[in-house]
């Protein structure tokens, strides 16, 4: 008997695969007119990072949106918003990319970092026991598209009076009980890397229902944002302050908005690829799936299903791939995944970017957080039984057939 799939399945992305001539003619437009390439356009005219801040905000139902260079700035802006700073503690995930981290440090504050469950999001019992006098905030990341446990992470945060901040930088376009994720909490931040749902190659929002937030965040992102007149960050009477150079650039910005335009479209085929999969699935006998808390409102561009133990998905995987099926374990001997905690190296080692040690030996931090390789245990478990399966805008409903009949096929004969 050959294999189930004998040619391999097409490989794409999401945004970057659905370019097209829209986005060449979006950044020759702009490049027709050089004097309008700065973030700041002359006056009497509107750049293209204003219209898709204001476009992000007419989708989201948000009131302020803040296009910049990264999604690592967006984050770090997040917390700046709020004050988030030295002598601050913030919870992170264990399985997130290092930039969560990154801008915790980046803010001045220490990264916490938590178990996750079978959600692959916060562990919500394991925040509350990590909770100290010197936390301020939670960092809920909505990894591969799927939003975590966010009214059980919610309640933890309105208890203990902390501000929660989203990643949805892997989630763009996801919900939550109907709701786009972010727009019940303190802020989102969303990150625009090529490898997210929409891409200008690299860039980040920042999405806020909060005034004062979304102005201190425009400060953050911008330390000569007084000199420019720029409304709202122009008229407030919160005091300037500086902190980093982050601001979005019009060709991205021109990008940007044509992706935003095709989001429903990639996610509605994403979604419904997804619905397909599970209902070719027969029933599990050696896994279980992640644990979705809103199947309707996740992004459905992947598919993690959990072994009941890690003997079980090193054999999965082994006869998927007989039958043409790459689907390895998210975390094993190699160096499968980089968003695991134990790859953040300067993070582990307490590295800043200078000898002083900054920000776990600021006087200013009271508290005394220790990290190791094993520190978080079930997050280790856990990933080193998920496969996953993800779907890009190339797959038909004939290749995700044939990605199920591998996948029972892998569980009916282990």
């Amino acid at each position: 008997m050959g294999k189930i799939i004998e040619t391999p399945l097409p490989g794409g992305g999401l945004g970057w695969t659905s370019m097209d001539q829209r986005e060449i003619d979006a950044v020759a437009e702009v490049l027709r007119n050089p004097g309008d390439l700065f973030r700041y356009p002359r006056e009497g005219r509107q750049g293209q990072c204003q219209m898709f801040e204001q476009e992000v905000c007419e989708k989201l139902g948000a009131k302020h949106a803040l296009m910049l260079a990264s999604g690592t700035g967006a984050l770090t802006v997040c917390l700046s918003a709020y004050g988030i700073g030295p002598g601050d503690e913030v919870i992170v995930p264990a399985y997130t990319y290092i930039s969560t981290a990154s801008a915790v440090t980046n803010a001045g504050a220490v990264p916490v970092i938590a178990e996750i469950d079978n959600s692959l999001g916060l562990d919500p019992a394991d925040v509350e026991r990590k909770i100290t006098p010197y936390t301020k905030a939670v960092i809920l990341v909505h990894m591969q598209g799927v939003p975590g446990r966010l009214d059980a992470i919610s309640t933890i945060c309105r208890k203990h009076n902390l501000r929660l901040i989203e990643d949805a930088c892997q989630a763009i376009g996801s919900k939550y009980k109907g709701k786009y994720t972010g727009m019940g909490t303190d802020a989102v931040a969303w990150s625009l890397n090529f490898y997210k749902v929409i891409t200008c190659g690299e860039g980040g929002v920042f999405i806020t229902n909060d005034d004062d937030a979304y102005i201190r965040g425009v400060y953050a992102h911008d330390p000569g944002t007084p000199m420019w007149k720029t409304g709202l960050a122009r008229e407030s009477t919160l005091a300037p302050y500086t902190q980093m150079g982050m601001r979005g650039n019009e060709v991205c910005g021109a990008i940007a908005r044509v992706q935003l335009s095709k989001l429903d479209t990639i996610l509605g085929k994403t979604r419904a690829l997804k619905k397909h999969l599970l209902k070719c699935l027969d029933k599990p006998i050696n896994y279980e799936l992640q644990h979705v808390d809103d199947p309707e409102g996740e992004c459905g561009i992947s598919l993690t299903m959990i072994a009941l133990d890690k003997e079980r998905a090193r054999g999965m995987s082994r006869i998927m791939s007989e039958q043409g099926l790459e689907m390895g374990s998210v975390y094993n001997e190699g160096f499968p995944d980089r968003h695991i905690y134990s790859y953040w190296d300067a993070i582990m080692q307490k590295r800043g970017s200078t000898p002083a040690g900054y920000p776990w030996k600021d006087p200013n931090y009271r508290g005394n957080v220790e990290y190791s390789l094993d520190m978080c245990p079930n997050t280790l478990d856990i990933l080193g039984r998920s496969m996953r399966f993800t779907f890009n805008v190339r797959l038909t409903e004939e290749h995700v057939e044939k990605a199920a009949r591998v996948i029972n096929f892998a569980d009916a004969n282990l």
